[in-house]
């Protein structure tokens, strides 16, 4: 019976900008992507029957066909006409519909680890024309590397990423964020702030740390923050604790603030720890899926 075990990363935005509507009521979007080192631990392995089983340390998300996962490997056996049956054991430690793309990472680890397990030899574009059908965000946790993501999030070119080593905040207030309101509540007329994605970019090849976290501008945060204080209150702290930038990721709720000293970062940790549950100081990374060997 075959195993494997993977590591899937959450991802933060340092930027998105909503530019148009397709006709289908999808947004367009431009944003620049980076995975970080927070990451689930995903073991997958083969079981007698043709089912898809899945167990999880987490009591907070479904188990059933309604998780992510699930859908990824029912589609995988789908797709290549394999009967064989599946455990799939998720390990969580990434916050939960949180805009940190956890369950589109643990998505893109079944895929790949199912790619391995049956030796298929899919190339990372094969896998990613699959993962596209689960999620928008699906095709980018696949490979993990920074990224401008463009259409409806799926459309990505690879760039530099945060500097290496980059010290990271994370914190998830105990809200859930609706991403489907998040974007129907935006009114494209109103958008008073928007990123200069060309300035951020050149910014990072430039490994100009400060300039990128200064300049980062979420168009979401201005409907999410308006229904939930705590946006606002997290980047407060962030930034009195000697952040370069606050920003929160995704539709939210989470934010994150980006640090030149490792010993802020960690301060920073403490002082959200007396009000917020769901804290992670970390580093950013340039992969996504990582199967463990």
């Amino acid at each position: 019976m075959g195993f494997i075990q993977l590591k899937s990363r959450a991802k933060i935005n340092l930027s998105i900008d909503v530019v148009g509507k397709r006709e289908d009521g999808y947004s367009l979007v431009e944003m620049i992507m980076q995975s970080i080192d927070l990451y689930d631990i995903i073991k997958i392995k083969e079981i007698d029957n043709n089912s898809i089983k899945i167990r999880s340390n987490s009591s907070n998300m479904p188990l059933d066909r309604r998780n992510i996962a699930y859908k990824a490997a029912e589609l995988f056996k789908k797709e290549f006409g394999i009967s064989k049956g599946l455990e799939i054991y998720i390990e969580k430690n990434i916050p939960i519909a949180a805009g940190l793309a956890g369950g589109s990472s643990n998505a893109a680890a079944v895929l790949v680890g199912l790619n391995k397990l049956w030796n298929l030899n899919l190339t990372e574009t094969e896998l990613k024309n699959i993962g596209v059908k689960l999620g928008a965000d699906v095709p980018f946790c696949i490979s993990g590397r920074p990224a401008l993501a463009q259409n409806i999030g799926e459309e990505l070119t690879d760039i530099k990423g945060l500097p290496y080593g980059t010290n990271i905040v994370v914190c998830k207030p105990n809200l859930f964020v609706s991403t489907k309101d998040v974007y129907q509540d935006l009114n494209m007329k109103v958008i008073n702030s928007r990123p200069n994605t060309k300035f951020l970019l050149n910014k990072l090849e430039e490994e100009d740390l400060e300039s990128v976290s200064k300049n980062m501008v979420n168009v979401l945060e201005s409907v999410t923050s308006k229904k939930h204080r705590q946006i606002n209150e997290i980047e407060s702290i962030i930034m009195g604790a000697n952040a370069l930038g606050a920003l929160m990721s995704g539709s939210g709720p989470t934010v994150f603030g980006i640090f030149k000293n490792q010993e802020d970062a960690l301060n920073c940790k403490l002082e959200l720890l007396k009000r917020y549950e769901q804290v992670y100081f970390t580093n950013n990374s340039d992969k996504g899926v990582e199967i463990n060997v």
